[in-house]
């Protein structure tokens, strides 16, 4: 049978090398570029990774939030993104989060997978936020792989 906390980890480590090695593909001129006012940049979306993974990374160690309101919530996260402006602070983001991460997910016991954790967005069990460091990753590597394609780089970058 396979360890639920080791199977997060292992997918939390998959999320971030392929998160990573697609963000690794994004050209010096492209990393702010957005196409339209209102969408995200590469770089703003590796740091939303990484300030997600912090957030989340505490919300499973059972970690009290700087707030309850969402707006707020938000609008901290928002700020965090923004003060990421280079590739090498987001990339260290991104890898000091993980570990934090994987230290939270260390401090998980078997008998916690069940419990819901509770946060300002969702309630869902313990067994949910295992999977969602690693998926969260690869989803949003895949929001680079479409702005890429719209650049005109049609490579699969695996």
């Amino acid at each position: 049978m396979i360890d639920p906390i080791e199977q997060a980890k292992q997918w939390t480590r998959e999320g971030k090398s392929r998160f990573l090695n697609t963000f690794a593909f994004v050209p010096d001129d492209k990393l702010t570029w957005t196409p339209s006012p209102t969408a995200l940049s590469a770089l703003r979306i590796a740091a939303h990774v990484g300030v997600t993974n912090q957030t989340l990374a505490g919300a499973i160690a059972g970690e009290a939030l700087p707030t309850n309101d969402p707006a707020e919530l938000l609008a901290m996260g928002e700020a965090a993104e923004k003060a990421i402006t280079t590739r090498e602070a987001a990339i260290q983001l991104i890898e000091e989060s993980t570990e934090t991460v994987l230290a939270a997910l260390d401090q998980v016991k078997p008998d916690q997978i069940d419990k819901m954790v509770e946060t300002p967005f969702l309630k869902a069990p313990m067994s949910f936020f295992l999977t969602l460091f690693g998926s969260h990753m690869g989803q949003h590597a895949a929001q680079i792989d479409y702005l890429q394609t719209i650049w005109g780089d049609h490579e699969l970058h695996f």
